[in-house]
């Protein structure tokens, strides 16, 4: 019976060994998920090296971590010994691995020196690690030696021995001097690998007394120094040319042992005189290129990774002007053992029979030892499976419970190499390890392979099926392998689809699904071109590429197959590369590479650069229209659109439109379906059915667009059912007993097929009733007649045509038609919350009653009269109507007329109309305050005294109580005075207010009150006039107004116009008034039109002088100051508004201005007198007081006369003992301070104004400084007569001035 093998890797990697009559085995796979519930038996991962040098100043940690099912246990064996772990508090195994952790702080770390091995084991088996030979790092010092100075002669060989200390491991070698820095080395004087330094030949310079050599010792980063070595080379007998020999190695010929897989260095140091040169060669065959190196001047040779073929006679030749040196190295290669075929982890099922091979090289050949569960075979329990036959051994019909770990040991005088191997006896079922679902893509015509990794033990069979119907079977064009992968070698695209892969074997059955899309291949449709472009000028190539629309690509550009030069004149756009102000170094090579994540394609054009020409300007012009319209991947519901562009005319295209036109539905009309980017050349298009399609495509560039392309052929898609149903269903009643069902038709487009029609159903919701139907075609809705009034329905609308029906379609809510509501809201009630509001509530009307969709309610209310007024006399007012939609049952009545009685209605209304009303309701509304009063004038005035006239208010909103009347005075600057108030009763419509002061002007407020309180007020304003002996008017007959003598108009400016006062319709302007006064003329007037800029005109009478212009600031009055006594002007307002051009004026007034006014006033009774005496007196009183102070402090000021010395004040000396300054000596001679002025009389000129702190001495320029401290001289001093006394003719110094005060 024949067997097969399978290994079956994690991932989907496979390995597969053929061998003949013998079992399969499995490898066990990588995936955690699959291991997660499998027993195991124990596996090594990881491990220390073989060689372990610790550091003594760290711990020493030998790593052994294990994997199996159950986690394995640990123990460790040193030198061959059990090492119990436990008795030792200076060692440590980490949890759940046999990791050890030695402290060796305060220990001697020879004491752990050793060879360790590590066990790991659990019920499975056993896996065992390498001997792991353990050695403390070692940096000895240097013997003590003491060098004696070597002297030679000029041109002899020297050799500088530097015998480092044997360390571990060995240590670097290098040469310094006292300075540290490195000798120099060259072909002369050369290093050899074991530290010595070597001269071929000494000179002069090579004399020096500290040729030192250094040994770094790299695991302790240590340095040891050897002593100085010092060397003199003498001249008085030099040495002359000599051939070459050797120094190093010596004699004709030596031996080198290297081992296989390590780096093999040659050395040859060679003295004469000149030096000579080093040359190799191997004799009977060449050098190995690839691996081999030169260092150290030629004088080393490396080979890395030496093999079997590396060994031979390797001849090093020295070379000078005098003859040459051959030295010959014999070469052996030897070989610890290495692997050729080590053994793998075998999972079998019950019965089978499987295989461990051992196969390793070396040279010696190595000898192979066998273990099971970490004891020699030959001394492990017998198992009749099992044979050994040197490196292989074959367990045969293998039984549950025989699981174990093997282990190989080869060997030789190099090393030794130890592999786990275990092998795991197991009943499986079939897992497939490729993830489900997994999506395959290629290109088309490109191999495709589908992997299906499995697992299972016995091994499973693996089947193939194609959307889950068609089994595949091996042959042309698919091949399925022995690890279950699937391969079609030309894939096309219907190959795409899903695939189902079947493990199975005797304990069950897996499927797992995977995906094939096969891709349209990447090409470049319109590659770059060859350019000559002159310099200076800009080089664009094209790129355009077709791909596959689901693909990304990736546009890459490179310039001599290198990366494009970083520079900003390179752009490179979407499908283009574009070169600015070309230079002669941009000339080459340019290739476009179109990468996608499975293909790319590509295509290279030249630059040359040329000297720049004249050309011709560049013309640029909407594109050229497409060509070569292709219609592929043609399906029922989409078809791929591909095209070549057209000449772009130096303006890039910026987008393709594409339009269809259906030759069935709408011939000769063509309609927009897509647009793609300018630098695209295909477009997948979603086409409808029953649709006979042809396309054209248009470009467009900043330009404009190109003409249509030529049409493509005709493409018609199938007919089918409706894909979707019409839109916008709607039921609703127009009257009472049906329902109308109206919804948008579907276009002959959206049709899908020949002979549409509708399917309209309907059914009462809420009613167990089946759906009544009729099919109707050709229009856009359907009256159902019969029906309760507003009854709710449910609608269904469905297209269909002869390929069948539409999309369920979704039930739509409406209602049959409404009828007028049966009932009136009932239990009315008002609650009045104010004079302005009230509040009414109802009980709303069942709902049953209304027979259609409730709207709300709505409320009719009106004013049968005042309660003041009698009943039948009052006009009854317009009824008024508020509206509550919704089913409320109150709501609120705002602005109702306070001190009234109302009578309200209430109706219910849905979409047909209002139901029959409420039984009427009366409600009374409280008193409020009344309003403004009608009017307010004021009449009559005169020097101290004016007459007020006005009108009950036209709304009381109650009893009347009185008015309350406010007035105060108003100053030229418009500083109002004191307000005086005033009550009055409620049949009182005058009143004259005497003591008013004359020629003045009074702002009056009067409102009426109810017991609710006071309405709005009612503003006038009107001046008193002066006496009439001396300032009445000349009045003109025939010349304009008549002025009054002694009259002034008031000015009514109201707080609330529209409610007292409201424009007639006539003249703009009103009564005009005139009146003069000291000051001036005053001239008032009233405006009815819209707002304007006043201007007040005036000019002297019978003059030719052009009229005098004064703007009015938002009054109705305006004073005119400055006027010639004794003559006669002619005044008139003016109102104009830059946006109307129609210009308002009065008629002309005539005034005169008195000659000299007669009326004195007394002067001590005005303001500014008496505020300018006591400014005087205040004055007086402050002199006073600086005299005074005077004659208390007379004499001299020692700060003035210190400062006579010392002209800076911040250099003024100091006491050394408490830091203050020291006094001020007055025995200096009296000099005028600096910038003083005094003059030669002896008098002091004041300058400035007699506020001046200055004026107070005699100083010149005093002055404040930034903090308001006074830094000037603080007084001056006039010359000194000789026949003066002692006495001070100083003025006081402010300071002091200001310090008496204080």
């Amino acid at each position: 019976m024949d067997w097969k093998r399978k290994w079956v890797l994690g991932f989907g990697s496979v390995l597969l060994v053929l061998l003949s009559h013998i079992s399969s085995a499995l490898e066990v796979p990588l995936d955690p998920k699959v291991l997660e519930g499998l027993p195991q038996p124990p596996t090594i991962t990881l491990q220390s090296p073989k060689d372990y040098i610790f550091d003594p100043r760290e711990n020493i940690v030998i790593h052994c971590e294990a994997k199996g099912k159950p986690h394995p246990g640990f123990s460790w064996t040193r030198n061959g010994s059990h090492f119990d772990v436990e008795k030792d508090s200076k060692v440590l195994i980490k949890p759940g691995s046999g990791t050890l952790v030695i402290d060796i702080s305060g220990e001697k770390a020879e004491a752990y020196e050793g060879t360790y091995q590590c066990t790991a084991h659990n019920e499975h088996g056993t896996a065992v690690s390498n001997s792991i030979v353990i050695r403390q790092s070692r940096s000895p010092l240097w013997s003590k030696e003491r060098n004696e100075v070597i002297v030679v002669q000029m041109g002899v060989p020297l050799v500088l021995q530097c015998r480092p200390p044997a360390g571990l491991p060995p240590p670097v070698i290098f040469w310094m001097d006292n300075n540290f820095q490195r000798l120099p080395l060259d072909k002369r004087v050369t290093q050899a690998i074991n530290g010595d330094l070597y001269f071929s030949n000494v000179l002069p310079e090579d004399s020096r007394p500290d040729y030192i050599c250094y040994a770094r010792f790299p695991h302790t980063q240590t340095i040891q120094q050897k002593q100085p070595i010092s060397v003199t080379v003498l001249d008085n007998s030099p040495e002359g040319e000599r051939h070459p020999g050797f120094m190093l190695p010596m004699g004709t010929s030596s031996t080198k042992m290297v081992l296989r897989g390590e780096t093999l260095e040659l050395e040859c140091i060679a003295e004469g005189l000149p030096t000579p040169e080093i040359s190799w060669q191997k004799d009977g065959g060449e050098l190995p290129s690839s691996r081999l190196s030169f260092s150290n001047f030629k004088k080393t040779l490396k080979i890395s990774d030496v093999n079997e073929g590396d060994g031979g006679d390797y001849r090093c030749t020295a070379e000078n002007s005098l003859g040459t040196a051959h030295h010959i190295i014999k070469v052996n290669v030897k070989a610890a053992p290495f692997w050729v075929s080590a053994p793998r982890n075998l999972i079998l099922a019950p019965n089978e029979t499987g295989i461990l091979t051992c196969r390793v090289s070396g040279e010696p050949k190595p000898k192979i030892t066998w273990f099971v569960n970490g004891v020699s075979i030959e001394n492990a329990p017998e198992d009749h499976s099992r044979k050994v036959e040197g490196d292989t051994v074959i367990l045969s019909n293998v039984q549950s419970g025989s699981s174990a770990v093997y282990q190989c040991n080869a060997s030789n005088e190099f090393g030794y190499l130890l592999a786990n191997a275990f092998v795991n006896v197991l009943a499986e079922p079939p897992r497939v390890l490729t993830p489900p679902n997994r999506v395959y893509q290629v290109i088309t015509n490109n191999p495709a392979l589908l992997h299906c990794a499995s697992f299972g033990s016995p091994i499973p069979i693996i089947t193939w099926f194609k959307d889950s119907q068609t089994s595949i079977k091996n042959g042309d064009p698919y091949v399925i392998h022995e690890n279950g992968t699937l391969e079609i070698h030309v894939a096309q695209p219907l190959n795409s689809g899903k695939y189902t892969c079947i493990a199975t074997n005797n304990l069950g059955i897996k499927e797992n699904h995977v995906f094939l899309e096969v891709k349209e291949p990447t090409r470049i449709l319109k590659q770059p071109e060859y350019k000559v472009v002159q310099r200076g000028m800009s080089a664009t190539f094209e790129c355009k590429v077709k791909h596959d629309p689901s693909l990304q690509p990736i546009m890459t550009w490179l310039k001599d197959s290198g990366e494009l030069p970083d520079d900003e004149r390179f752009e490179v756009g979407m499908d283009s590369l574009t070169i600015r102000g070309v230079t002669d170094g941009d000339e080459g090579t340019y290739t476009c590479i179109m990468n996608t994540s499975l293909d790319q394609d590509s295509a290279s054009a030249m630059l040359t650069v040329v000297e720049a020409t004249p050309t011709p300007a560049i013309i640029y012009e909407k594109p050229d229209p497409p060509s070569d319209l292709e219609l592929t991947d043609q399906a029922d519901r989409t078809v791929q659109l591909t095209w070549i562009p057209g000449d772009e005319h130096n303006s890039p295209t910026q987008k393709f439109l594409i339009q269809y036109e259906d030759l069935l539905h709408q011939p000769g009309v063509w309609v927009n379906l897509t647009e793609v980017s300018g630098t695209s050349t295909t477009a997948q298009l979603n086409l409808s059915p029953y649709v006979y399609y042809s396309f054209r495509v248009l470009a467009s560039n900043h330009v404009g667009t190109s003409e249509p392309s030529q049409p493509s052929s005709q493409y018609r898609t199938n007919p089918a059912a409706p894909d979707e149903n019409p839109s916008n269903v709607q039921g609703a009643g127009t009257e009472p007993g049906n329902i109308v069902i109206s919804w948008t038709p579907l276009t002959g487009f959206q049709s899908n097929g020949p002979s549409l029609e509708y399917r309209v159903q309907w059914r009462q919701k809420d009613v167990d009733e089946e759906w009544s139907s009729k099919t109707v075609a050709n229009v856009s809705r359907f009256v159902v007649t019969g029906t309760p009034t507003y009854a709710l329905y449910e609608i269904k609308v469905q297209a269909l045509n002869d390929y069948g029906s539409g999309p369920e379609p979704g039930v739509v809510i409406g209602y049959s038609g409404e009828d007028l509501p049966l009932t009136a809201p009932d239990s009315v009630q008002v609650m009045v919350h104010n004079s302005t509001l009230a509040e009414v509530h109802w009980e709303p009307v069942p709902l049953p009653s209304v027979r259609g969709k409730l709207q709300g309610y709505k409320v009719y209310y009106h004013r049968e009269r005042g309660l003041h007024e009698p009943e039948g006399e009052t006009k009854q007012q317009e009824e008024q109507v508020l509206i509550f939609s919704g089913n409320r049952s109150e709501g609120r009545l705002p602005g109702l007329q306070p001190y009234s009685i109302y009578n309200l209605s209430i109706k219910v209304f849905n979409s047909k109309g209002e139901g029959p009303p409420s039984p009427s309701k009366k409600f009374e509304t409280p008193e409020g305050v009344p309003g403004p009063p009608s009017f307010l004038n004021v009449v009559n005035p005169s020097l101290d005294s004016l007459t007020l006239e006005w009108g009950p208010p036209e709304k009381n909103n109650g009893r009347l109580a009185g008015y309350t009347l406010k007035y105060q005075p108003v100053n030229n600057s418009s500083e109002l005075g004191p307000l005086k108030v005033m009550t009055l009763l409620a049949n009182e419509t005058t009143i004259t207010l005497s003591s008013l002061n004359s020629s003045m002007l009074y702002k009056f407020y009067l409102s009426a009150k109810t017991i609710k309180g006071s309405g709005p007020i009612i503003t006038e304003e009107a001046f008193t006039v002066m006496d009439s002996a001396h300032t009445q008017p000349t009045v003109v007959a025939g010349k304009g107004l008549t002025v009054p003598p002694l009259s002034t108009s008031p000015i009514t400016q109201s707080l609330h116009p529209p409610l007292h006062k409201a424009p007639p319709v006539g003249p703009a302007f009103g009564t005009v008034n005139m009146s003069v006064s000291e000051e001036g003329a005053v001239i008032s007037w009233d405006y009815f039109g819209q707002h304007k800029n006043f201007y007040v005109e005036y000019s002297v009478e019978n003059s030719k002088e052009d009229w005098k212009k004064e703007l009015v600031n938002g009054s109705h009055w305006h004073m005119i100051k400055g006027l010639k006594p004794g003559t006669l002007y002619k005044v008139r307002v003016v109102a104009r508004d830059p946006a109307d051009p129609t210009v308002h004026k009065t008629n002309e007034v005539l005034v005169t201005v008195p000659a000299v006014p007669s009326r004195q006033v007394d002067i001590a009774t005005q303001g500014w007198f008496i505020g300018l005496m006591c400014a005087i007196a205040l004055l007086i009183l402050v002199l006073l007081i600086v005299c005074f102070i005077k004659r208390n402090k007379g004499g001299k000021y020692p700060v003035k006369e210190k400062e006579d010395a010392h002209q800076d004040p911040e250099i003024q000396p100091m006491k050394e003992d408490d830091g203050t300054f020291g006094e001020y000596s007055d025995t200096e001679d009296h000099k005028p301070l600096k910038g003083s002025r005094t003059p030669s009389n002896g008098t002091v000129r004041r300058d400035e104004s007699d506020d001046s702190l200055v004026d107070y001495g005699e100083g010149g320029d005093g002055q404040f400084n930034e903090d308001g401290s006074f830094i000037g001289q603080y007084s001056g001093k006039k010359e000194k007569d000789t026949h003066e006394g002692n006495e001070s003719s100083e003025a006081p110094s402010p300071v002091n001035a200001m310090n008496s005060f204080v």
